[in-house]
């Protein structure tokens, strides 16, 4: 789950109600502004789109707050939401107990399989075994880095990027033998012309709830009940509605919810 200056942020409707009241000042959503289809990407006039923007547009407006889209790099968010710089974070970001030893999550808005794309012209999988000796790259700070370094222990090296992409673009240069994200972040990068050229997908990795989590929900400092409440409602609200639904047809031909 992911590079446009903070005035490029959009305003979103969401925030926290003590807030949001009369003359308060926006509440400040975190996200690492980095591109990160189909969840987010910047148009040509550095305004963000995708999937989970429009998620937190619909949220948004179902609990009638309002907020501002903040740009924070990945490994700072969570220390930028406990130092209160930002009030929650919308990012892809998967609800782990080790997270939630920090910080709080609302309920999970969607849960995806975690994905090792290699190149086409070598064949292996996505077990320890097949990893063996190999060089993994993964995004720093994330459960796909967590995972690597549990699991892939025979890998000849885990070597972290402070973005996806560029762990996609030394994949693609041969630099590295593998990486591992979200499949849907990975299956972007293989429908991309770059992508296409000279990867394919190996597999999924086996499940890891520990590290990978039940999915991606909205982190929020552990003492905003109030707001992780109201969240929570407003994530039922949307997938009761339809609009959840709606805007998931725009870019999946699947439930991204999951089970």
């Amino acid at each position: 789950m992911k590079k446009i200056l903070a005035t490029a942020a959009m305003a979103l409707a969401f925030g926290i109600a003590s807030l949001a009241a009369a003359g308060a000042e926006p509440v400040k959503v975190g996200f690492s502004p980095e591109a990160y289809p189909p969840f987010y990407s910047a148009d040509a006039s550095g305004n963000w789109t995708g999937w989970e923007v429009e998620i937190a547009h619909a949220i948004c407006a179902e609990a009638k707050f309002e907020c501002e889209l903040t740009p924070i790099p990945w490994d700072g968010l969570i220390p930028a939401l406990t130092t209160k710089k930002i009030d929650a974070i919308m990012n892809s970001m998967s609800i782990t107990e080790e997270r939630k030893k920090t910080i709080d999550f609302s309920d999970k808005y969607y849960n995806t399989p975690t994905a090792i794309v290699g190149p086409k012209s070598e064949k292996f999988g996505a077990t320890p075994e097949d990893l063996k000796g190999k060089i993994i790259g993964v995004q720093v700070s994330t459960t796909h880095s967590a995972y690597a370094k549990k699991h892939f222990t025979e890998a000849a090296e885990i070597k972290e990027y402070q973005t996806q992409d560029e762990a996609n673009q030394d994949l693609a240069a041969g630099r590295i033998d593998a990486t591992q994200a979200d499949s849907i972040a990975l299956d972007a990068f293989l429908k991309s012309e770059q992508g296409a050229a000279c990867c394919d997908l190996k597999g999924h990795v086996a499940e890891d709830l520990e590290i990978l989590g039940p999915g991606v929900g909205a982190g929020v400092r552990k003492e905003d009940t109030e707001f992780k409440e109201k969240i929570n409602a407003a994530i039922k609200a949307i997938r009761a509605n339809g609009k959840y639904e709606e805007i998931t047809k725009k870019y999946f031909d699947f439930d991204i919810f999951g089970s």
